[in-house]
């Protein structure tokens, strides 16, 4: 399992953040927008969302803001509400996905963390590695995954996790814990196909 989890870190866009301020009161979508824009980026991207789709999924996301905002419980987390919103903007794209049957690459950085170009083999190798784990993430559903991402590859700690999600501590602690089991099973059925010359 650490095997596979030091793998993870191979994603470019992995980094770590700290969660949006408050916006002030009264709320308009302006305001919204300029506080948690990049908090709704991250978010797709721990969702699965691919690189291309972003930016698209993200508008998406700031109009069901604007038809909704006021529909908004000033007394709850805004980070809860939006990661809501998210999920449900990457579960309708997941089914026209699969609908046009879509297949996404995960970019591969065209030099290393040291600025060096890599080799082709080394460039082939790292997208397969990226497309490897993106398919076993892509297993899980999408309040593990995202926590699951968050910790191993944003390597945020779980306070950091339930600050920037609007949950509790705990709801972090048995999230991650079912999402490192679920990731577990997906890798052993993966390897249970190679084994019998399956697809990868």
């Amino acid at each position: 399992m650490d095997g596979v989890f030091r793998m993870i870190r191979l994603f470019p866009w992995a980094a770590r953040g700290s969660p949006p301020s408050a916006v002030e009161r009264p709320l308009d979508v302006v305001a919204v927008h300029a506080e948690y824009a990049d908090f709704v980026f991250r978010s797709l991207q721990r969702l699965g969302v691919r690189p291309p789709d972003l930016d698209d999924l993200r508008q998406e996301v700031f109009l069901v803001v604007h038809k909704r905002l006021h529909t908004f419980d000033t007394g709850s987390p805004m980070q809860a509400w939006l990661f809501g919103i998210c999920k449900n903007i990457v579960a309708r794209h997941r089914q026209r996905a699969y609908v046009r049957r879509e297949t996404t690459a995960i970019p591969v950085p065209e030099t290393s963390s040291e600025g060096v170009l890599p080799s082709p083999e080394e460039s082939l190798a790292t997208k397969q590695a990226r497309a490897e784990l993106e398919e076993l993430l892509d297993e899980l559903d999408l309040d593990k995954r995202a926590v699951l991402v968050m910790f191993e590859i944003d390597e945020l700690g779980c306070e950091e996790i339930a600050e920037e999600l609007g949950v509790p501590v705990g709801t972090v602690h048995s999230r991650l814990h079912k999402a490192r089991k679920a990731f577990e099973k997906a890798l052993v059925r993966r390897q249970a196909r190679l084994s019998r010359g399956g697809r990868r």
